[in-house]
């Protein structure tokens, strides 16, 4: 299992798909760098050094967008390269000979799609964990407001764990699907998820709260719960959103939702939905361990 771990962090390393992941992030991170360094001087700044509590306010605020945008970036990013660098992880192998090849061998098959799952995920979380930094270490330079780095370590599990669960979908469904139909079908999945966080932004805008509207409003609620349940990629994105932006010594002098507009966090998910995704994910990773023993190629 650990040499198909290797075997696949080598043949990422020489994929296009990485490479081009890497340039666009060092293109991100220039343009990032020139956002954060506006949005830092245009915040209030004091020569005295004493920062009142608007002032206060409002470098959180400054720093709070920012985060988002890099997050938002961050997510789509580490989303794309799960998919593109697994889709043909079955079927691109069985298609091209390969596969066969491997599975004559004295391994079992168990062993071998573990090895690649391993492969995957690590590679995917090394990337993820640098872009978390980044952006991190980049708004707090420019902005002056240092996170509070005990909070960290749970905001990076909730980021890292859609890329867990983006890599197990897509080599699950690669058990079935052709690389080509498998990466249409993750990308429009994932993007799913985006879609069903924008109707619960619509829903809590009070767009539809007329007593002429309620049904309306109850149907994208409904609809927005069940894309949850089919994808949580961004609802765990918004529940880390949410545990970094909470500031308890500013009270109830800084609210997500009428401070930030548009950036404002959402329904975000609670511990039981957290509970549910842990379950959808042994699901579907014990489920393309069964598949692949039984499958025939």
């Amino acid at each position: 299992m650990i040499a198909v771990w290797m075997l696949t962090w080598k043949e990422l390393i020489r994929k296009k798909v990485t490479l081009m992941t890497l340039l666009l992030t060092v293109l991100f991170w220039i343009v990032f760098y020139f956002v954060t360094q506006s949005v830092g001087n245009s915040v209030s700044h004091t020569e005295s050094g004493i920062i009142s509590l608007d002032q206060l306010i409002d470098r959180f605020r400054g720093s709070a967008i920012l985060l988002w945008i890099g997050f938002f970036f961050a997510t789509f990013a580490t989303g794309f390269l799960a998919i593109f660098s697994s889709v043909g992880a079955v079927s691109g192998e069985a298609e091209h000979g390969v596969l066969q090849s491997v599975l004559a061998r004295p391994i079992p098959r168990t062993h071998w799609y573990l090895g690649r799952w391993f492969g995957f995920v690590t590679f995917c979380l090394a990337y993820a964990v640098l872009l978390f930094a980044s952006i991190l270490l980049l708004v707090a330079y420019a902005t002056g407001v240092h996170p509070d780095w005990s909070a960290m370590g749970w905001g990076l599990v909730l980021f890292i764990i859609p890329v867990l669960l983006m890599v197990t979908l897509t080599m699950f469904a690669s058990c079935w699907l052709a690389p080509l139909g498998n990466g249409v079908a993750m990308v429009l999945l994932f993007g799913m998820g985006w879609v069903g966080t924008m109707l619960d932004r619509v829903t809590a805008a009070g767009m539809f709260a007329s007593d002429e509207t309620t049904k309306t409003s109850d149907t994208m609620e409904i609809v927005s719960g069940l894309i949850r349940l089919l994808i949580p990629t961004d609802a765990l994105q918004q529940r880390m959103l949410s545990d970094l932006f909470q500031v308890k010594d500013l009270g109830e002098s800084f609210s997500s939702r009428d401070s930030l507009g548009y950036f404002s966090i959402v329904n975000p998910p609670s511990d039981v939905f957290l509970y549910y995704t842990a379950i959808y994910f042994v699901v579907f990773l014990v489920g393309g361990m069964l598949v692949i023993r039984r499958k025939d190629f």
